[in-house]
Formats: structure tokens, sequence, C-alpha cells
């Protein structure tokens, strides 16, 4: 299975991407802003979701708001 970012950039585990898009959090009041950088991504069983930390956060990411850095 092939993850790949909003340009269509190959993504692998451990690789840094940043948010493209100021998104919304579920469950809470906080969003994530444009270019926030998230480090040492790992991928999960979906090719359209990431796994990375996030302000001491681990969050699940849609790659479709991602670029790789």
């Amino acid at each position: 299975m092939e993850v790949k970012d909003s340009n269509g950039t190959v993504l692998a585990e451990g690789d840094s991407v940043k948010i493209i898009k100021d998104l919304k959090v579920k469950g809470s009041s906080a969003t994530l802003k444009r270019g926030t950088l998230v480090k040492n991504i790992r991928l999960t069983g979906d090719a359209e979701e990431i796994e990375g930390k996030v302000e001491r956060t681990v969050m699940v990411l849609k790659t479709m708001y991602l670029q790789k850095v």
C-alpha cells in the first residue's frame, strides 16, 4: 500500500510533513494551524491516514491536508 500526500509524493515511516490547511480537532476547541510541522509520522492501515504527534498529542491526520517536507 502506497501512502501519498496532497501533491502525490510517497510518504514513509519517520517522514516529516506540514499541514497545508487550518484543521479543527474533533472533540476539542483546538485548531491545527497551516504550516504546523509533524515529525516522525507513522503509517496506519488506511492509505488516506497517518498518525503523528502534534503538540504532545498523537493524532490521526488525513493525507489530503499534508505536504512532505
